[in-house]
């Protein structure tokens, strides 16, 4: 590959049980964004305008460009073997004792534990996302990788042997559709960059807690497949750091996007939505403008929604209103 080129990268994205070092895991969402850590083998490698396969192990999820790279600190917990104290084990569900070390074959119960302040990364490639439907399995994607007995997170891929087995799965489209994706990205201004916010450590937890206690409902929209759904803070997460359940709602990706930018939100007195008012003149959002919530609020919620129209609406008697 030539000095400059983009690299192309197979990454492994299975959510919380994407274990690496004895740790908790990373909290992905393959179609928009995907996390790791300096320890984590090539973790400095990856860059901006870089291609990237993810797959579950059984067979592709999808490909895209890497848009930008956000990176930042926080602190994990790092779980050892109690006999070797080797990173290499893995948490087994259903038998007991529930840990297994790989080098000394060793099972226990409880690890030994100790917390690391680690470098974190994020990529962003959700503007060239292609769900590419499972079309290649595990075994094709491992022999398409520069090593493909490596059993790393992140492994160099031979991107031109990638796009002919997705010609032959049928996805020619797919594959010039990442070609101009690829063209697009090398635009952009490369390497990583410094968050402006903290990496959203527990993002992944929050979600669930959100879910389980209001089901698959989008606040503004109503019913919602969980997919579709993401957790929305009412509050500033980069202020406070922390994720408080009363302080969250489930939102589609693209109301997500809006209510943070404040382009919606709760009209604290009315609890209806309100919209500024360029979005009026879209047939898709201007139904919501003064809809009451598919969600019942709490005593927190209706808290952090005041503190939130104070944020966003400097006239709040005439915000939404063309």
């Amino acid at each position: 590959m030539a000095e400059g080129s983009p690299k192309a990268w197979l990454m492994l994205a299975v959510g919380t049980d994407r274990q690496h070092g004895g740790n908790d895991g990373y909290d992905d969402d393959p179609d928009a964004h995907y996390s790791w850590d300096h320890t984590v083998a090539n973790a400095r490698a990856v860059a901006v305008g870089d291609r990237i396969v993810l797959w579950d192990k059984k067979a592709v999820i999808g490909a895209s460009v890497i848009q930008g790279i956000e990176t930042g600190w926080a602190e994990k917990i790092l779980y050892r073997c109690r006999h070797c104290g080797g990173a290499n084990i893995k948490r087994r569900r259903q038998e007991a004792p529930r840990f297994r070390c790989t080098p000394c074959d060793r099972t226990f119960e409880e690890a030994l534990t100790r917390v690391e302040r680690v470098e974190t990364f994020r990529s962003r490639h959700d503007a060239n996302w292609l769900d590419l439907g499972r079309c290649l399995d595990g075994d094709t994607l491992r022999a398409l990788c520069v090593s493909p007995r490596s059993q790393h997170s992140m492994r160099p891929l031979r991107w031109d042997a990638f796009g002919k087995a997705l010609d032959q799965a049928g996805r020619a489209r797919d594959t010039a559709r990442l070609s101009e994706a690829t063209a697009w990205a090398q635009s952009l201004p490369g390497g990583h960059r410094q968050a402006r916010v903290r990496v959203r450590v527990g993002q992944s937890g929050f979600r669930r807690r959100l879910l389980a206690a209001l089901g698959p409902v989008c606040a503004f929209t109503g019913s919602s497949p969980a997919a579709a759904l993401e957790a929305a803070h009412l509050y500033s997460y980069a202020t406070l750091g922390q994720h408080h359940d009363d302080g969250g709602l489930l939102l589609r990706r693209d109301l997500h996007r809006l209510f943070d930018r404040g382009d919606i939100a709760v009209d604290p007195a009315t609890l209806t939505i309100s919209l500024r008012s360029d979005l009026l003149t879209y047939p898709s959002y201007a139904p919501l403008q003064g809809k009451p919530l598919a969600t019942k609020l709490e005593s927190g919620h209706r808290s952090w929604i005041q503190k939130h129209w104070e944020q966003h609406r400097l006239t709040p008697l005439t915000a939404g209103i063309p």
